[in-house]
């Protein structure tokens, strides 16, 4: 049997709808359209098989197959939903509002029963940065950060804490994906001359520094950013300052740190200065991808021992994305750039295709692997809303604009569990398409009429780096260099280094010891008259010839001489006979 096509939801003001992903690209007619201007939020459940969204009056669940209305909760404010791992409980968040006296004000985090619609447990939660609970994916575990420690509640259960992880100050905390056991990654904030850490755990083992599977300290850290891989083995940590003390960057400073539960950790060593965009874990676990350094960007994977594996070159790119199957690597570069995209075969680092998504505010792949989105959307951008299906392979299957005066605010796919859309071979071959290629034409700089005629000259600010396996070099192949041949290559060019740097020392040496020779004789004391004026004299003299020999070998190289410089050429033999006739006379 054949997968089913993914979905797309799309949220916006003409409201919330469905359509059918690829190849039909219809209105989906087993979800109703709901036509209302206030949808603040949906949710797909991790499986996909059911939909939650809030229409400004009631939160509504349903199956995604047959539409069927399974839940309505009267949460009109909600602006956040949530479903757990096996879809049990659906999360919600409205904003946070104090009792008009001071006092605390009603609970705006709840957790409900998607099977019986009752409301399990009510929380406050003031900020809606990590409001939502964090689930381990078989629902054995439910943990929130309260007053910088971490609450841990089990089998959904939540009248009672089953445990707690207390450390200084817990400022945030990810939870393992996949199955048990659970652990867990911390970050601590350093503070006053101690460092920031990241400290990981298995659950429930949780007494002290000892029984933590890993640690990692370091200090320029604001802000954290964790990313487990997901077989579960091994955390990213991206730290970053809010503000670059060496003023080299505006956006602070970020560094990147490898972390496994095996206890290794290290700092990965980013060839390129300037700011992370942005780091991503292949879906194999097995390899990472970061976007980094000042414009034109570096794309580099490394490995788990944190050594470069390829290197894509630089580019206007900022972001990365794997396809599910972990097999394509999209480089993109979205926000200020211009939506130029680069679609690698990771297995052959071979490019398949570099179409142009302009004005682009979103990026996703489809869970099938082999379709992508991309979407300008409001408030990030209130003009050209709409959206694009692509191919992998650069093809534009489906284009959709919303009317000038509506606006498009958020779209997203049905998502699917692993296994159930194979991976396929990758092709280069762009796939047919009914809409017309979109070739973008780059744009010209501006040339002032007088050199409008003549021929181009290059003018580029910074020169792209080419990847490693399209750099010019002798006997180059397709394949990349594998690391014993990149070692050796660096062995090779460390030597020549090594000889040019000895040449250039030996050769200064020896002009120096002819220097020294050559010493004696120019430097032998001149008889001085005893008169200084007339010392004075010959001086000037000899300085003003020194000054005609050097014009003379300019004229000699073909420089065109200003008239008063010719005169002081014809001056010469004057004030060589005044030279001559100072010296005799000493």
């Amino acid at each position: 049997m054949a997968p089913p096509a993914p979905l797309l939801a799309v949220r916006g003001s003409e409201g919330l709808y469905m359509v059918n992903g690829p190849p039909s690209f219809t209105e989906s007619t087993a979800f109703q359209r709901d036509s209302g201007k206030n949808c603040k939020a949906v949710a797909f459940s991790k499986d996909g098989s059911l939909f939650a969204w809030c229409n400004g009056e009631k939160v509504n669940i349903v199956n995604v197959t047959n539409a069927q209305l399974l839940r309505s909760f009267d949460l009109p404010k909600a602006v956040c939903l949530e479903f757990s791992p096996k879809n049990n409980i659906l999360a919600t968040w409205q904003a946070y509002t104090a009792a008009k006296d001071g006092t605390a004000g009603v609970p705006n985090l709840q957790l409900h029963d998607v099977k019986t619609g009752k409301c399990l447990k009510s929380f406050i939660q003031k900020k809606m940065q990590n409001w939502c609970p964090c689930w381990a994916g078989d629902e054995s575990i439910c943990a929130r950060n309260v007053n910088n420690e971490v609450h841990f509640f089990e089998n959904n259960n939540f009248a009672t804490i089953a445990n707690k992880l207390h450390l200084q100050k817990v400022n945030d905390f990810v939870l393992s994906p996949g199955a048990q056991p659970t652990k867990v990654a911390v970050y601590v904030p350093g503070s006053k001359g101690a460092p920031s850490f990241v400290r990981l755990y298995q659950y429930p083992n949780f007494g002290g520094p000892q029984s933590a599977l890993a640690n990692k300290s370091f200090f320029k850290a604001d802000k954290v950013t964790m990313l487990w891989n997901k077989k579960a083995t091994a955390v990213l940590v991206i730290a970053s300052t809010e503000v670059d003390k060496t003023g080299a960057s505006y956006y602070g400073e970020q560094t990147l740190h490898y972390i496994a539960t095996n206890g290794e950790s290290a700092v990965v060593q980013l060839p390129k200065n300037g700011p992370i965009y942005d780091v991503v874990w292949n879906p194999n676990s097995l390899e990472f991808c970061a976007v980094y350094g000042f414009m034109p960007a570096k794309a580099t994977i490394f490995n788990l021992k944190c050594d470069p594996v390829f290197d894509f070159g630089t580019g206007p790119r900022n972001a990365a994305y794997y396809s599910p199957h972990g097999h394509i690597l999209v480089l993109a570069g979205f926000g200020n750039l211009r939506g130029q995209m680069e679609v690698w075969d990771v297995k052959n680092y071979k490019l398949i295709s570099k179409p142009v998504a302009s004005d682009s505010t979103y990026f996703a792949w489809c869970p099938d692997g082999e379709h992508i989105v991309t979407a300008t959307c409001a408030p990030r951008l209130r003009v050209s809303n709409g959206y694009k299906i692509w191919h992998y392979t650069g093809s534009l299957l489906h284009n959709y604009e919303v009317p000038s005066n509506e606006e498009m605010w958020q779209v997203s796919w049905q998502p699917f569990l692993d296994g159930v859309f194979p991976a396929k071979a990758v092709k280069y071959q762009a796939v047919p398409s009914e809409l017309p290629s979109v070739e973008s034409r780059p744009a010209q700089a501006y040339r002032p009429p007088a050199l409008r005629n003549k021929p181009v000259t290059s003018s580029k600010l910074h020169e792209d780096e080419p990847p490693q396996n399209m750099k010019p070099q002798s006997g180059s192949s397709d394949k990349p260099l594998s690391k014993t041949a990149l070692k050796n290559q660096r062995k090779h060019e460390a030597k020549k280094a090594a000889k040019q740097e000895a040449k250039a020392e030996a050769n200064q040496e020896s002009t120096q010891s002819s220097a020294s020779q050559n010493a004696p004789r120019s430097a032998v004391p001149t008889f001085t008259s005893g008169d200084p004026e007339v010392d004075k004299k010959i001086k000037n003299l000899k300085k003003k010839l020194k000054a005609i020999e050097q014009l003379k070998e300019q004229a000699a190289a073909g420089k065109q001489l200003e008239k008063n410089q010719l005169e002081k050429i014809q001056k010469e033999t004057a004030l060589l006979q005044e030279l001559e006739d100072l010296e005799l006379g000493l």
